[in-house]
This record gives structure tokens, sequence and C-alpha cells, in this order.
């Protein structure tokens, strides 16, 4: 602090107090440097080490979620409770369904024994008529069993009724409205324009007294005939679902019963079909029966917030590594079960509601109901693989799948493309001559069976020889096919999931991390029973349900 006098370049002596004091300084100043930035080195590791914390904790499964803060794993015995609640419906909803499936067979079947003459079950496409007697005589017996149903059904059937009156049986043909014809010339003149004639029969009572006379005045056009529709509506209901509590159904069958001459090759094919519509009765009353309602359940499913973690990741990186999370890491935050499982209960409960509707008949659509019920109970009992993937043994299944998944769509998408070519080859060559390449959808289920090995020698054996060239094509045709699909492509399809398989399970005897994430969350070295996982304030007990 004193002023001295000194000469340029003079060594200038410094008092050893004052230099004491200036180099203590200097130390003092380096300790606090150096301590601020320890301070941040160790916040700063701190911080990774908490985020690797709740990163590893939010891909723990529920034992060791709760041996890591003493949760119980509520969110999966509800999970289990659902599966079974689910079940249960869906099985009695599939008995319901399956009475009135039964239901509709029997009656289909009761119809063409009670109008169609000397049938017999199994005949199918042979049943045929070919002459003109044989037309005439089954229309004759179509309407007389018709107006003598009442004497002769076994079941509860009846004719439909619009007011007072009873609904008419309708009998129309349909036909060409000018023609000459002469194959032995090898001439003829068609008119294309389809007419059609109809005649109305009302059943009366008592029976029998004006059917004949209705039918003499019926004459059919065999020269230009083209088919012969008898339709009519007949009611019923299906009583046996009062021994399950459940009201009966009153059903509409529209019967109609058609004479196919489209071919013109002196075969007519007769073939009973019916529509049936599932109706609420107007006045019933059942005794000692009560009507069970199925409840409508929800379980709420607490969705995990990963967004958070997701987010404060990416900012880590970003902040101290400099770079962005990959993809693949961002999509190991989505959690596609819960994605599942959602989609699973939209559908159970829309299925419920119309299960509901049902037993009240309020609706009578069991397709739509079934389709809900069926797809919901589907995915959830996928969704049961979650909590196996958290076995090792196990998990290889699920990242197997994961993983082959892209090539896999990709392999599908090329030989697809050979498979249509196929396809389209064997219907336009062989359709003519085989049946089971007729149409393009019989084609693709018999090229489908050829590749699982099912059905190969009938469908050698059922190609027709009338043409030599068509035949040995077929055989060209189907030898190359079962040898390319077979040998090569559904081989190196089990290759290509096979290899994904050793990998994964390579991977997993290794314990190589497989991700960026991955290699972030192995640094965490914190079993779940250390207690580091415990949040402050924390409880075990419903916190797995409720937001905190």
């Amino acid at each position: 602090q004193d002023k001295v006098n000194h000469l340029p370049g003079e060594q200038v002596l410094i008092p050893q107090h004052v230099w004491k004091g200036f180099v203590s300084c200097l130390e003092s100043g380096y300790q606090l440097c150096k301590s601020e930035h320890y301070d941040q080195q160790h916040q700063d590791k701190e911080t990774a080490d908490n985020l690797r914390r709740k990163i590893k904790y939010f891909f723990m499964n529920p034992c060791e979620k709760y041996k890591a803060r003493g949760r119980k794993p509520w969110k999966l015995m509800l999970q289990i409770i659902k599966i079974a609640i689910i079940t249960i419906q869906l099985v009695s909803f599939g008995l319901s369904n399956q009475m009135v499936v039964t239901f509709k067979e029997e009656n289909l079947m009761t119809f063409k024994h009670l109008f169609l003459k000397y049938y017999v079950d199994g005949r199918g496409d042979s049943y045929a008529v070919y002459r003109q007697d044989e037309v005439y005589e089954h229309i004759s017996y179509i309407v007389d069993k018709y107006s003598r149903l009442r004497n002769i059904t076994v079941g509860n059937h009846a004719y439909e009724k619009k007011g007072d009156t009873y609904s008419p049986l309708s009998l129309c043909q349909e036909f060409y409205r000018n023609g000459s014809i002469s194959p032995a010339n090898e001439t003829f003149d068609i008119d294309a324009q389809i007419e059609t004639e109809c005649l109305e029969i009302v059943p009366v009572f008592p029976m029998g007294s004006t059917t004949e006379d209705d039918l003499l005045n019926f004459v059919v056009h065999f020269k230009r005939l083209l088919n012969v529709k008898i339709k009519f509506t007949l009611k019923a209901i299906n009583l046996q679902t009062v021994r399950n509590r459940e009201l009966p159904n009153c059903y509409d069958f529209d019967v109609t019963i058609t004479f196919n001459n489209q071919a013109h090759s002196g075969r007519i094919k007769v073939d009973l079909d019916n529509d049936v519509d599932i109706n609420e009765c107007r006045d019933w009353k059942v005794t000692g029966a009560c009507i069970g309602f199925c409840v409508l359940w929800l379980v709420s499913v607490k969705l995990s917030v990963s967004a958070s973690f997701f987010q404060e990741y990416t900012d880590f990186c970003l902040v101290r590594q400099g770079k962005k999370v990959p993809w693949s890491d961002r999509l190991e935050f989505l959690n596609g079960w819960y994605i599942l499982i959602i989609a699973s209960d939209t559908l159970t409960i829309i299925g419920s509601i119309l299960k509901i509707e049902i037993q009240t008949k309020i609706l009578t659509s069991y397709d739509v109901c079934s389709i809900f019920l069926g797809t919901g109970t589907m995915l959830v009992w996928i969704g049961v693989i979650r909590y196996m993937g958290y076995f090792k043994k196990y998990n290889i299944l699920i990242l197997t799948l994961r993983a082959a998944f892209p090539n896999v769509v990709r392999f599908i998408g090329c030989a697809g493309i050979i498979y249509l070519g196929y396809c389209f080859c064997g219907w336009i060559v062989l359709g003519p001559y085989h049946e089971k390449f007729r149409t393009l959808n019989t084609v693709s289920e018999c090229l489908f069976s050829l590749i699982n090995g099912d059905d190969m020698y009938p469908t050698f054996k059922y190609m027709k020889q009338k043409s030599y060239l068509v035949w040995l094509f077929s055989r060209v045709y189907l030898y190359t096919f079962v040898s390319l699909f077979i040998y090569m492509i559904l081989s190196l399809f089990i290759t290509l999931i096979t290899d994904t398989y050793d990998t994964i399970k390579q991977q997993q005897q290794e314990g190589s991390p497989v991700s960026e994430l991955h290699c972030f969350m192995s640094e965490c070295k914190d079993l779940p029973t250390s207690g580091r996982y415990r949040v402050e304030g924390e409880s075990g007990s419903f916190t797995c349900c409720f937001p905190r």
C-alpha cells in the first residue's frame, strides 16, 4: 500500500506479510471456483441419476414396482377381473346366439321338407326337375302345402296377417318378352327385355277350395323362361329362450322358392331360401321367470403418464449430450398395450349396450353385437401377453414379433404379388374345368390350402381331362406353385422370423443394451428393493389408481 520510489527495471521487494496475504487470497478464490464447479457437476449427475431412476421405474413390471415403492398391483387385479367378466358375458351371449342360429337353421330345414316334394337331406344343388309336368306338379305341391299349413306342421308356424286379411302367396315367372328358338335350324330371335307375370293366392278356410282354380290360369312359358319364384311369409316364436330366463323372440320368415332356368340346359334347379326378421313379441306373458339384464361395467384404466418422462429425457439429451432422441427410442415411451386395452374396452362397452338392447328386445341384430363382443374379447385376451412379457423367457416372443414385423410386412407384400398372379391365371385358365377355380374367391382359398399342404391330391385329381392342353397346363401350374411357395417362399418366411428370434435371444444372453435409451438406463444400478425409488409422502395404497 505504501508508495515505493524505484527506478525502471529495479527489483522491488514485497514484504513477507503482504505476499502471504496475496497468496492466501488466490488460494481462496481457486477453492471457491473449484467448489462451484464441483457443485455443478454433482447437480448434473444427480439430475441424470434421478431421470434414469424414473425411466427405469416406468419400465418395471408390477412385481418390481411393488418392491420399489410398495404399490400393490391393483391395475393387474382389475384387469384379471375384467377378463373374467368379459369372458362370462361372451359365453352367455354365445349360448343365446347359438339358440337363435339353431332355430333359423332348423326352420329352414323344416320348410324344405314341407314344401319341396321328395326332398332328402344333403341333396344340395342336385335337387332339380327335368320335365314340364314335374314343374307344374312341384308348383301345385307347394301351393297345396302352404294352404294346409295349419294341419300339417308340427311347429308353431302361422301365416302373416295384415289387419284382418292374410298375406297372399306370390307366384311369379320371369321370361323374355318375345322369342323364337329353333335349335334344329340353328336360328333364334330373342327380345332380351324381361317381363314378369304374377299370381297371388290367399289362404282360404276351409282348405282346398280355390287353389286348383287359381293354378289352372297359370301357364309357364318354358321356351322363354328364366325363373319361377314362389314367395310367402310365415311367422313363428322361439320358445326355447324361456328356459334361459329370456324373453322369446318373434320371427318373420320370408320364404323364397326359386325354379332357376337361366341356363336353358333342360335342368331347372330348385332352391329354397329364407330371410329372417326378428321382432319383439307384442303381448307376452311368462309365469315364474325373471328377466336378467347384463350390467354395463367400465374398468377405468390409468394411462401411464409417459409424456413427462419423454419430454424430460428429450431435453436432457438435447442439452447435455447435444443430440436428438431417435424414433426407435421415442416409440419405447408409447405403450401400445394401453392403446389395445382402450380399444378392447370401447368395443366391449358398445357390445354390452347392444346386448342389453337385444335382451330387452329394443334391438334384434345379433350379428353387430357379436362382432363387437367377439373382437373386444379377442383383444382383451391378446392383452394378457403384456403381463407374460415381464418374464424374460416369455418376453422373447413379443420382442421377436415386434422386431420381425416390418420385414414380414415387406416380404408378404412381395409374395402377395406373385400369389395374385397365380390367382388370376388359375381363374381364367382352369375355371371352366375345375370346380375349385370357378371364382376368384375359391381360387384364393384353394391356393392358400395348397400352401399349407391341405387338399393337394383332390386338387390334382378333380381336374377334368376334356382338353389335354389345359390338363397339361394345370400340371405345370400346380407343380410350379407348390414348389415356389412351399419350398422357397414359405421357407424364407420361416427363416426370416427364425433369424430375428436368434438375434433377440443372443442379445438377451449377452445382456447388451439394444438402444441408446437402454444404455442410458443401464447406468442405474439401483435394485427395486434399494428404497431409492420411493417418493416422499407416497403410501402404498391406491396411488396406482388415483392421482396424488
